[in-house]
């Protein structure tokens, strides 16, 4: 194992900036590479990094990636060039949702076009890379300690991972090529963040996405936003939809009648209902939750219960079972030294038209949108176990900074973000307030894409995006 030193990874004085050497190398276990079609070099790696940067002695963790680069066959094979692109570093939004791969994504060819090559990160805790699920928790012992382990989940952790793994994959580089540019989607944008505010040296440039993140230490500042923002959503929907309200009365009525069990093992409560108001927020996605209502409502007149493939159906729209980490950390990517305490739950007291469930009456039943409630814990199989896990996180306060307003008041490294006017999940005001706070923010606002743009309007965003970076304005 790489030997990494123990001691502080940041300098007294220095504003949060890396001292260059204070972090070793992440150890490459291994790495093959297959071609793909479309011209594509997708290499699998594995590497191992400390669970704790601050701790190495704790113990390791797997890290996985792809990376891809355009594959061309040389017109004399004799004749071995070596290249070494610039490097691009994808990060994923959630928090605890993995990377898909390279070829799966429309932007690939994009990026590569330009004449880098491509990191795709599993971060810690998703896909191959030391999965978190109630099993793997369960051998770390109890509540505490794995609510202790988790707190080396978040972007600091995360963006300690990157800069050790880009160390690792630069080594041979010249200086001058070292750096790499970064893209963060969502959440991947808030790690980008705390990857400008401690570790900038490492930076060629910064992409963000619908992630400039709230820079505020009461999660609940965050939800009290995004309520306002799905009532919104939910007077849309309904306005589209205008035979759902009652027939979303009829499903809940149903629900509180009924124990209904899904072929998840979860359970469909009011609440796990509700939340499929978290799609509001994407390109197209309200219709697909009209879709379901639609085909709760069909089984209810036709059979009088919901059949299987209705509630399998149900079962994929919210994926807490296989992204426990998403539920677990969702409130504490936000802290900084105050405790989350179910921010959710206590900003939901102060919306009554959301805390009510009017099944009679005129009024709709709203859903709610990207919100993780404690009950919640309750309706979902794999979260079931997890309930006293998610308290301890709740209710834990050593949460340290994540953002160096300073640092990022005196950047230094190009930064070009797309923020979204109707955005569900990051709160416009907020990310324009943070984008006036980072030095040499050049943003592209727009009020006719969502918080997925990246996915589903992406030729349109990645040109908005590196116009930014190669246009001018007189």
């Amino acid at each position: 194992m790489t030997r990494v030193e123990q001691k502080s990874l940041f300098a007294p004085g220095t504003s949060g900036v890396s001292i260059q050497g204070d972090m070793s190398a992440a150890k490459l276990l291994g790495k093959r590479t297959h071609q793909m079609p479309g011209r594509l070099n997708v290499s699998e790696l594995f590497f191992e990094v400390p669970r704790d940067h601050s701790k190495p002695q704790n113990g390791t963790l797997r890290l996985f990636a792809r990376s891809v680069e355009r594959f061309q066959k040389p017109v004399d094979a004799s004749k071995k060039e070596v290249k070494q692109p610039p490097w691009f570093l994808y990060l994923q939004g959630g928090p605890g949702i993995p990377c898909r791969s390279p070829q799966s994504y429309a932007w690939t060819d994009i990026v590569l076009d330009k004449g880098y090559q491509i990191l795709f990160l599993d971060q810690r805790g998703t896909g191959l890379s030391n999965t978190v699920t109630a099993r793997t928790l369960a051998s770390e012992g109890g509540p505490v300690e794995q609510a202790n382990l988790l707190k080396n989940f978040r972007a600091d952790s995360i963006v300690k991972d990157c800069e050790a793994i880009r160390k690792t994959l630069t080594a041979d580089f010249p200086e001058e090529k070292k750096k790499w540019s970064v893209m963060g989607q969502s959440f991947g944008g808030f790690c980008a963040v705390n990857y400008l505010s401690r570790f900038p040296e490492g930076l060629q440039e910064v992409f963000t996405t619908g992630g400039l993140p709230p820079l505020v230490r009461d999660p609940r500042l965050v939800y009290n936003k995004l309520f306002r923002k799905v009532k919104q959503r939910n007077k849309a929907y309904y306005l589209k939809y205008s035979e759902d309200i009652h027939r979303v009365k009829d499903i809940v009525r149903y629900i509180q009648k009924e124990d209904v069990k899904l072929p998840s093992g979860g359970k469909l409560s009011i609440l796990r209902l509700r939340q499929l108001g978290m799609h509001f927020g994407f390109h197209g996605s309200m219709d697909g939750v009209h879709e379901m209502i639609t085909r709760f409502t069909s089984d209810l007149n036709q059979f009088g219960f919901f059949t299987r493939p209705t509630l399998a159906a149900f079962d994929t729209m919210i994926p807490f079972d296989t992204m426990p980490l998403y539920a677990l950390l969702h409130e504490p990517i936000y802290a900084q030294g105050n405790a989350p305490g179910w921010a959710a739950d206590r900003s939901m007291s102060q919306f009554p038209e959301f805390a009510r469930i009017p099944v009679d009456g005129p009024q709709p039943i709203l859903f709610t949108g990207e919100m993780i409630f404690r009950d919640m814990f309750k309706d979902f199989d794999e979260l079931h176990g997890l309930l006293d896990t998610a308290d301890h996180l709740a209710n834990a306060h050593d949460w340290p900074e994540l953002y160096d307003e300073a640092q990022l008041a005196n950047n230094e490294v190009p930064v070009y973000s797309a923020t979204y006017v109707e955005d569900m999940f990051v709160d416009f005001d907020f990310a324009r307030d943070t984008a006036s706070k980072i030095k040499g923010c050049k943003t592209f606002v727009t009020n006719v894409l969502y918080h997925d743009a990246l996915v589903h309007k992406t030729d349109e965003l990645m040109k908005q995006l590196f116009a930014l970076r190669d246009d001018t304005i007189d």
